[in-house]
């Protein structure tokens, strides 16, 4: 006979009635018990978990069917941000491009954005890079990851913002592709308080200065993953530069007479209030 909890027993550790445990899993497969030789169904401690991670949901105004959405089918409940952290890498070195994506939900819903951008989205980004130098990570396998990724920090790039600070226009320099540190200096910012205009990968140089100059920008921030990137970058006159990412060295800043961003998403928000209007 399989080893395991009967449904009272569930509901004992829970303290979820039983009635209320066989309509969420009928409704909402959120538990997956084992069966006897003569049919009963028994859970384990996964069960637990999952049950009393809903329950949480539940008491922070969540309604069943979001906190089930949000835990997903299949997937051990992780409670605190280092748990989601360790859970996405995981499922990086897995390839679980799918389960990427519920995890990243489960962080912005539980932690918050800025918490979540940097605190588990940038390291997640780190090791999924790291993976793919070394080799350990195919193409697909990454592009796979990074469009949930995507997907994840599209969904918040949707309000432009309301400029409280001032106007910023932000852009990957000619020939970058990588655009989600982008991404999310950019919805970090509007979060401040800055009207954003986010103008994405491989952005003509004469676009981007044009567009600045017609909103009248407090500043145009160049994204670059290597500095080779910023040899299509020359001075401006009349716009404040920012630079960023990897590519942007303290020399380029410097050739620029640019202002080098911070890496950290918290002090790079902070330095670049000096631009407010």
């Amino acid at each position: 006979m399989p080893a395991g909890l009967n449904i009272a027993a569930l509901s004992a550790r829970t303290g979820v009635a039983p009635d209320t445990l066989r309509k969420w899993e009928q409704r909402y497969s959120i538990l997956q018990p084992s069966r006897t030789p003569g049919g009963q169904r028994r859970y384990d401690e996964r069960d637990v978990a999952r049950v009393e991670w809903l329950r949480e949901r539940l008491d922070e105004g969540y309604r069943i069917s979001e906190a089930a959405t949000l835990l997903g089918a299949a997937l051990e409940p992780a409670r605190t941000k280092d748990d989601l952290l360790g859970a996405l890498l995981t499922s990086v070195d897995r390839r679980e491009a799918g389960d990427v994506g519920i995890r990243l939900d489960q962080a912005f819903a539980l932690n918050g954005v800025e918490a979540t951008l940097e605190g588990v989205v940038r390291p997640l980004l780190e090791h999924v890079g790291e993976r793919w130098a070394s080799g350990d990570l195919d193409v697909a396998d990454e592009h796979l990851i990074s469009e949930a990724v995507r997907a994840r920090l599209g969904y918040l790039l949707g309000d432009v913002g309301g400029g409280v600070r001032g106007v910023a226009v932000l852009a990957c320099a000619p020939g970058e592709r990588h655009e989600l540190g982008l991404m999310m200096a950019t919805i970090a910012l509007r979060r401040d308080g800055w009207k954003v205009f986010y103008l994405g990968a491989d952005t003509p140089v004469d676009a981007a200065l044009a567009l600045a100059r017609r909103v009248e920008a407090q500043f145009l921030g160049w994204s670059l993953s290597s500095s080779r990137h910023g040899d299509a970058l020359a001075p401006v006159g009349d716009i404040e530069l920012v630079v960023g990412g990897t590519g942007a060295t303290p020399e380029l800043a410097g050739r620029l007479n640019a202002t080098r961003a911070q890496d950290a998403l918290p002090e790079m928000v902070a330095s670049l209030r000096m631009f407010s209007a």
